[in-house]
């Protein structure tokens, strides 16, 4: 039982990411407790509106779409290190502003727009550096297994978060939530800091060639980076949209308060830390058949949260749902980075967080729209028969790729012919 914790946790015998590691779980706690309280904040502002919920979650991936390879270049091209302290610098100052017009009861909903739009320019360019960051601190051998740690610790904020959130909410309000958080960025900044600057496996040489350009044409040759990216980018955004479909899903099917929401999103990251817990047992590249086939599970395990009858029985769908979402993130996020050039890595995974992340200003207002006008449940089981359908058409493509044809033989039974008085069997 110890050799398999030392296994799972081997990448924390490295200093500087057990320092990275704990700075991430810190920040991280704050910003799901933020976002909770952003959710909450809305729903009060707009009257239980599912589309001013949606437009708040596509005006923070927005820029996602539109500046994540920037962000890529940006990471390709200077320290990694030196600009994820400037990008938390920035999330301190973002969350203590809007925590001060939330406490001082002047906020409106456009502020929340707008607050809103700004975090998700700073989330579009620091998030590329962040995924590649990993590797300078471990290393390719350990990747896999940090890479499952970082979504693990994102997942372990993900189930405690909300939980505080829900019951601070309750008794203080959004405002208080909100400025908890702007403090919790204190710690990813002295973390930072505290790094052994000599230990980071940094490329001795920058990249003579690091326009956004060529790392599009570089993916582009590769149809095994493709086809994750497709994937994650059809089901990210149909599948992916929790914040919306559960906040709806608590307020207006099962009538319940905040703490309640709070309770379906820990169900949901209860299983997608499990989901992540397991993946850091990969020592190796997943395979294309790995992701495709978790793609399937998650997104047949959404759609029966979608037609969950009770706040029970949804509760429970979402264990199993969180841990398919986790390890499909994870499966893709490694077949992306344990296949790519270490001088492209930066504006690969820009492309991951862009079509992974990005889709979301697509795809959330038209989910919240649906789960206003067809019912909430619409947006829960219509996004998992489209992840379905998506994973089944990405099967098939990968069938003809390699040449690979499925039928169905059906043979004839087996009949009894009498000859001379013997008995013969004939198929």
């Amino acid at each position: 039982m110890r050799r398999q914790l030392a296994d799972t946790f081997r990448s924390l015998r490295v200093r500087n990411y057990r320092l990275f590691a704990a700075g991430q779980l810190t920040s991280l706690l704050g910003r799901w407790m933020q976002i909770v309280s952003i959710d909450w904040l809305v729903l009060q502002l707009s009257g239980n509106s599912g589309s001013a919920l949606g437009f708040v979650t596509a005006f923070q991936f927005l820029p996602v779409l539109l500046l994540s390879l920037t962000g890529g270049k940006l990471a390709d091209r200077y320290n990694k290190r030196r600009m994820l302290l400037i990008f938390n610098s920035a999330w301190l100052v973002l969350s203590a502003s809007m925590a001060t017009l939330v406490l001082s009861g002047a906020i409106q909903l456009w502020h929340v727009f707008v607050f809103s739009a700004v975090l998700g320019v700073v989330n579009a360019l620091e998030n590329p550096v962040r995924q590649s960051f990993v590797s300078e601190l471990v290393g390719t051998e350990l990747l896999p297994n940090a890479l499952s740690l970082s979504s693990a610790t994102f997942n372990s904020a993900r189930i405690i978060g909300p939980a505080i959130a829900g019951g601070l909410i309750a008794f203080f309000g959004t405002g208080t939530v909100i400025a908890i958080n702007a403090v919790g960025y204190l710690a990813p900044l002295v973390c930072n800091m505290l790094m052994n600057r000599d230990d980071l496996l940094v490329p001795h040489a920058i990249p003579k060639d690091t326009r956004i350009r060529e790392g599009v044409r570089y993916t582009l040759r590769r149809s095994d980076l493709v086809l994750p990216l497709v994937l994650m980018f059809i089901i990210g955004g149909v599948g992916f949209n929790f914040p919306i479909t559960l906040a709806l899903l608590a307020k207006t099917v099962f009538h319940t308060g905040p703490s309640t929401f709070g309770l379906l999103t820990t169900a949901l990251a209860s299983g997608a830390l499990a989901g992540a817990l397991y993946s850091s047992k990969r020592r190796g590249r997943p395979t294309a058949n790995v992701v495709i086939g978790t793609a399937g599970a998650f997104s047949a395990l959404e759609t029966l949260v979608g037609v969950a009858p009770s706040f029970i029985t949804a509760s429970l769908v979402l264990i199993p749902c969180g841990f398919a979402m986790s390890f499909l993130g994870q499966a893709a996020n490694q077949r992306i980075q344990l296949g790519v050039d270490a001088d492209h890595r930066g504006r690969v995974m820009a492309l991951y967080v862009m079509v992974f992340l990005g889709s979301t200003p697509i795809f959330a207002p038209l989910i919240g729209w649906l789960s206003e006008h067809a019912g909430p449940r619409s947006g829960l089981w219509l996004g998992g028969l489209v992840g379905v359908v998506t994973a089944a058409a990405a099967f098939a493509v990968r069938c003809r790729q390699r040449d690979v044809r499925i039928s169905v033989t059906i043979r004839p039974r087996p009949r009894l012919i009498l000859t001379e008085g013997a008995v013969e069997r004939a198929a």
